[in-house]
């Protein structure tokens, strides 16, 4: 019998040949976020929030590829932030079909960030529950996903460097 629900834990290294405020950043302005975060080819975009403050929430609705009606949502709070040092939010991300709303995970995400020579260390540590009948597989894709992300970020800061 496959687990219904599953815990995992992963961490993503990073480093970027950017100051730590630069890496900052990108995370607070809004534009630059939903850039190297959200957009992507083939992505429609439904909705979008980035209220980066503690207790600002963020995420949004959308669609990378796929049929029309398979709609992606995250939803998330930030939680904690120390300018140019640390980021912790957790997030909700799931599924819509019609009205249906499916939850595939939740997680809390801590964001350091640290001096690196003339550049940035980014360590991003993900502890979740991975929700369904698969759930366990979902952790190595997201933690896939994440450094992928990741590569999204190092290329915002080399062209709008």
């Amino acid at each position: 019998m496959t687990a219904r629900l599953a815990h995992g834990m992963f961490t993503v290294e990073r480093r970027y040949d950017a100051s730590p405020q630069r890496v900052f950043q990108a995370y607070s302005d809004p534009v630059a976020f939903r850039r190297w975060f959200a957009e992507a080819p083939g992505a429609t975009i439904y909705e979008w929030t980035h209220d980066f403050r503690v207790g600002g929430q963020g995420g949004g609705r959308y669609r990378f590829g796929g049929e029309e009606r398979d709609v992606g949502f995250n939803d998330t709070l930030f939680l904690d932030i120390v300018e140019n040092r640390r980021i912790i939010l957790s997030y909700v991300m799931g599924s819509e079909i019609g009205e249906e709303r499916r939850r595939i995970s939740a997680s809390l995400a801590t964001i350091e960030l640290a001096p690196d020579g003339d550049g940035t260390r980014l360590t991003y540590t993900e502890q979740g529950a991975y929700f369904g009948e698969d759930a366990a597989a979902h952790i190595p894709l997201r933690e896939g996903g994440c450094a992928a992300m990741f590569e999204n970020l190092a290329r915002e800061l080399e062209t709008r460097g």
